[in-house]
């Protein structure tokens, strides 16, 4: 069933019943929240299984050896369909999806809102602990989708080239630094992650999302290279990206390897 849209409403998912055999429904909130109520028929993953946690970079991509075990108990085969969630706006979910894109896997969608807006749509939770059927998985990572410090430094010069940071404000501007240098990537335009998120409905995606962006310079006409400090809330605006129709990638060294690198330039506003 992979005809299921990228961008998939809690009601829709809800009426997915029951549930076609090749749809894996993950749930990338916390442990705690997992056990206090999660989707019906979910499987938890837990994020730090995304990340390689290896300093200074510890958002890199895991390791094949690392993803393998994660597929594998995901049950991985070429048409399973994965509709994924979280109950922060969307930062692992968006993750998960980019992981997914590196190892070449395009059966996807992320449920709109997450945990926030299946719970305001009056939606059943359980706290079944859910599993899939293992099945042997072996992935390979796709160097391409890959962005590395040298391509940044090879393209910010270039017209069509952007590169959108979603950490704060303050971190943008080198008042909270988290590495050993503070500030941005030259040229870098600063749209926080959670300013795509419509707080008034239930962390969506705002409806405006391509409008707010376009105003910003963040336009579908670049080639556009998005970070925040490890790659998680980097993570949403990667797929926020996605469902605008972006040519997007994600950084996943982020400022926590730029901002630790000797040779990378910075500026600060």
């Amino acid at each position: 069933m992979s005809d299921l849209p990228l961008l998939i409403e809690p009601e829709v998912l809800a009426e997915l019943k029951p549930l076609p055999a090749n749809v894996v429904i993950v749930d990338l909130c916390s442990e705690s929240s997992y056990r206090a109520g999660h989707i019906p028929g979910s499987v938890h993953v837990p994020p730090q299984m995304l990340l390689c946690n290896i300093p200074p970079a510890p958002g890199r991509i895991a390791p094949a050896e690392q993803l393998d075990r994660l597929f594998t108990y995901l049950g991985l085969t070429p048409d399973t369909h994965f509709i994924v969630y979280d109950d922060e706006g969307g930062g692992w979910a968006g993750r998960f999806i980019w992981t997914l894109d590196t190892i070449g896997h395009p059966h996807y969608s992320y449920l709109n809102g997450g945990l926030h807006a299946w719970k305001a749509e009056g939606l059943p939770l359980s706290t079944k602990e859910e599993q899939v059927e293992m099945r042997e998985a072996s992935v390979t990572i796709n160097p391409d989708v890959l962005v590395e410090i040298p391509e940044i430094l090879a393209n910010l010069d270039k017209e069509d080239f952007l590169v959108w940071d979603a950490r704060s404000p303050a971190e943008y501007r080198g008042e909270k630094v988290l590495a050993q240098k503070g500030g941005h990537i030259p040229g870098a335009i600063n749209a926080e992650w959670t300013s795509l998120m419509d707080h008034q409905d239930s962390l969506r995606i705002r409806p405006d999302a391509e409008a707010y962006l376009a105003k910003l310079g963040i336009t579908k006409d670049k080639r556009i290279v998005t970070h925040c400090q490890t790659h998680h809330r980097s993570g949403f605006t990667y797929l926020v990206g996605k469902v605008l129709g972006f040519d997007i990638k994600g950084y996943h060294g982020s400022w926590a390897e730029w901002g630790n690198h000797p040779e990378t330039p910075v500026e600060t506003a």
